[in-house]
């Protein structure tokens, strides 16, 4: 996964809170980290396709913070996007989008869905978990990747004289089995050994305007406070 920030170099964006993307790794989508004036420029010069913003997250109701939001709804819209767009924010921001969309007469191509941030999951599934979690000073996210389980060990099952079908797949999934003359079949002897999840966590606050470097996990090389 790659965290970006699309306004580090802008002179006059500088003093102000931060745009970012994450790219992820795969799913070949990306997660955009508030939308500020000009996001869409910005996403360009990264040679980043708007069609693959997926998922929008908005951290706090400011003018910084949303103003790129309008012009990059309705530009998904004319590009023919047919993907849901799931967008993230305070209670408030529900009704700032369908102000967009009353006063564009806009109607977007796509199912358009929003989610209001509070302590909990916002994006859970089988590769990517984001769990956000409400500070005195603002947001913390934390996005774990999913734990990778390993290689299936082909030439040790035919060692074991298992028969290909589906018991394969049933060793992959963590079954045991004990065969007919009593022999314990142990999935974990099948599978090699599980990497650690992958984990990175960033706080979003009210008051700081400038990226600093957390502390990562040995896999995981950066945090970001914005």
């Amino acid at each position: 996964m790659k965290v970006i920030r699309l306004n580090h170099n802008d002179f006059f964006l500088k003093h102000i809170k931060a745009c970012f993307y994450c790219k992820l790794k795969n799913l070949k989508t990306i997660w955009l980290f508030n939308c500020c004036g000009g996001c869409q420029h910005y996403l360009m010069k990264q040679k980043i396709k708007i069609s693959q913003v997926s998922k929008i997250i908005i951290t706090e109701m400011t003018t910084c913070n949303i103003s790129g939001l309008p012009g990059l709804l309705s530009s998904l819209s004319l590009s023919n996007k047919t993907s849901a767009i799931h967008v993230y924010g305070p209670t408030s921001l529900a009704k700032y989008l369908e102000l967009i969309k009353k006063y564009s007469k806009t109607n977007f191509r796509y199912n358009l869905y929003f989610h209001t941030l509070k302590t909990n999951y916002i994006i859970k599934d089988h590769l990517y978990q984001i769990y956000c979690l409400k500070r005195s000073v603002g947001f913390e996210f934390i996005i774990t990747i999913a734990t990778n389980k390993g290689k299936f060990k082909l030439h040790q099952a035919k060692q074991w004289r298992i028969e290909m079908g589906p018991m394969y797949g049933k060793i992959k999934k963590g079954y045991d089995f004990i065969l007919p003359d009593g022999t314990l079949i142990n999935s974990k002897d099948f599978i090699e050994k599980q990497k650690k999840d992958n984990q990175m966590s960033f706080l979003l606050s009210h008051d700081l305007s400038h990226t600093q470097h957390i502390k990562y996990s040995k896999t995981f090389t950066v945090n970001t406070a914005v």
